[in-house]
Parts: C-alpha cells; structure tokens; sequence
C-alpha cells in the first residue's frame, strides 16, 4: 500500500427528502435540531454509515453494528480476544505493537482510531486516527412533520397494548444537509492509513446511503448529491482545512426550497488547489 503524502480535505452535500435522517432518542426520535432550527446529523452517526459501506466493499471492521455482524462475535471485546497476537500484545503490555497490530487488522480503527479499555484487560490502548468528520448541518431550517400512527395488533398473547394504542412517527419534508471532514497525514503515518485506504473513505462518501434504507429513511430519500475532494500536494497541505472548507457554498435559490435544484453549488477559487467532485450513486 502507497503511504499517504497529501493531506485531504472533503465535503458532503445530502439530499433529505420525507425521511429522518438521524433520530434523537431524547426526544422522541425527532429528527435533531440544533438551537437556531437546521436539522443536524451527528458525526458519530455518519460514521456508522461509513463503517457499513467498509464492510460492504468486504473490508474488515472493528466497530459493527449488531445487526450487521457477521463473524459471531457479540461483543467488542470478544471481537479483539479472536485476534491472537492482539491478545497476546495486550497481555504483554506492549501498548505498540498491539497498536501495529490493530491499525493493520482493521480499517475503521486505523481510519477513525479506537480506544481498546475493556474489563479485566491489563493495558489500555487509545489510537488516534487520522480521518475526522464533522457532524452536518442543514442549509436552511427545517420543517418536521409529526405522523400518529396505531398499533393494529398485539405482540404477545395477553397484552395491555390494543390496536388504538398510538404512538408517532417523524420525517423532514425536505432539507439539504453539508458535511466537512478530513485526513491527517501526521496520524495517517502512525496508524499505516495508505492512499487505498483514502481511495475506500471516498467510495463509501459516495455511497453513503447504500444499503441503508429503513421505515424512517425509505430508499431514495437519502441521496449523496455530490462530494468534493481537495488533494493537497504537501503533508500539511497549502492551506487550512477551515479555509478550505469555507469555499463551498450551498445557496437556495427560492425561499422555500423543496428539491436539489432549488440550490446553487459553488466552490471559490484557491490558488493552487482544486477539489475533484463526484457525483453521489
């Protein structure tokens, strides 16, 4: 694998159309919404996305999802004991090469790094990793609508619950989210995190929303419009990543947007450094 030399930068633009994108379970699953009203998506949520698509492209993945698991393992430390000279490292306490060990074996962990602290383990282990996403935001505020619905019938034989029992349902009626993030040469050099590697973060931007339909975010209501990618030509890049991220621009162009082309997509000119777009699939 070729070692990565050029910091990277990149941007998200997504598409929510009658879905929720990311519920609050403490507020009732409601789509979430910062203070000033503009739906939000957490990174931490993002980056679940990101790890399905890794293990989509039959990458190996630490962090699964426990619907998503696929090699019996139920927990994350029984995850981390099946990978024996893991193990042993950690027994040793040699903190390093259990480090080496983990960043080889896994993507996500020498992509996002880990903390490995488990019960009974003798050393704990913190890997930072090099590829940071930041959570996205909405362009503009967003309407939620809220759907009661009723349950037609009883889970179990004898229970309280009848077919008037009501609960809610929530979805966004239309907003365009913008997510930043980007790859750290320094941290990419200490976690082994390779051009390929990138190449594979990039793919899994692009699909985002592959394979990740539900009741709350029905196929097609989730889309990737585009996403930019700034390919510096030094490790620590030509100019800051907040610089670089600012030069995006996502403006509509009516006052009540409700599709992809009420918005105008631009990007400013840096001098010397010109993002690559892709087209979400």
């Amino acid at each position: 694998m070729t070692k990565l030399e050029n910091k990277i930068d990149f941007a998200v633009v997504v598409a929510v159309k009658n879905a929720n994108p990311n519920g609050d379970p403490l507020n009732g699953n409601r789509p979430r919404e910062n203070y000033d009203g503009c739906g939000e998506i957490s990174d931490v949520c993002l980056k679940r996305k990101i790890r399905n698509r890794m293990q989509d492209m039959e990458h190996p993945v630490f962090v699964k999802s426990d619907d998503r698991s696929d090699d019996g393992f139920k927990s994350l430390k029984d995850r981390a004991d099946a990978c024996k000279p893991f193990a042993d490292a950690v027994k040793k306490k040699d903190v390093e090469k259990a480090k080496e060990i983990a960043c080889g074996e896994w993507l996500d962990v020498r992509s996002f790094g880990q903390l490995f602290a488990f019960k009974g383990d003798d050393a704990s282990i913190g890997i930072r990793g090099p590829v940071s996403i930041h959570p996205a935001f909405s362009v503009d505020t967003i309407d939620v609508t809220a759907t009661q619905i009723t349950k037609s019938v009883n889970s179990v034989p004898g229970a309280k619950k009848a077919s008037d029992t009501m609960g809610m349902k929530y979805r966004v009626d239309f907003g365009m989210y913008v997510f930043y993030g980007s790859i750290n040469c320094q941290l990419a050099e200490k976690t082994g995190f390779s051009t390929d590697d990138a190449e594979s973060i990039r793919k899994a931007l692009t699909t985002l929303f592959e394979n990740d339909s539900s009741s709350a975010r029905p196929e097609g209501s989730m889309e990737v419009c585009k996403v930019f990618w700034w390919k510096h030509n030094s490790k620590s890049g030509q100019y800051s990543s907040a610089k670089v991220h600012r030069t995006l621009h996502v403006q509509p162009k009516t006052d009540a947007p409700k599709s992809i082309e009420d918005y105008e997509i631009t990007v400013d000119a840096l001098d010397g450094l010109e993002p690559e777009i892709f087209e979400g699939t």
